[in-house]
């Protein structure tokens, strides 16, 4: 039980202090290195051309459920795992 709550304490830590290079990675897989990729074979949107609000109200959306498409569960996933500080510094990084 303790092994699980550190564990656990450490996962929170992770995601809030996060480096937006860290948490970028997973994304890259599909949208690109730098947010250049439509991912799932063309049907989302490429990152680096939304604006940062954009971005952000969309991450936000994934995770509420309010938006997306057919595919929505998939981000849903992805995002449920950021904080707000985690979204924006993304944001921040691959929108300039």
């Amino acid at each position: 039980m303790k092994k699980i709550l550190f564990l656990s304490i450490v996962l929170i830590q992770t995601m809030i202090f996060a480096d937006a290079n860290i948490l970028y990675k997973t994304c890259a897989n599909c949208h690109g290195k730098d947010g250049e990729k439509a991912a799932l074979n063309g049907k989302s949107k490429i990152i680096n051309q939304m604006t940062k609000d954009e971005f952000i109200a969309s991450m936000k959306g994934y995770k509420n459920g309010t938006y997306g498409g057919p595919m929505k569960g998939l981000m849903k996933a992805q995002a449920i795992k950021l904080n707000d500080k985690n979204i924006e510094d993304i944001a921040n990084k691959i929108i300039k």
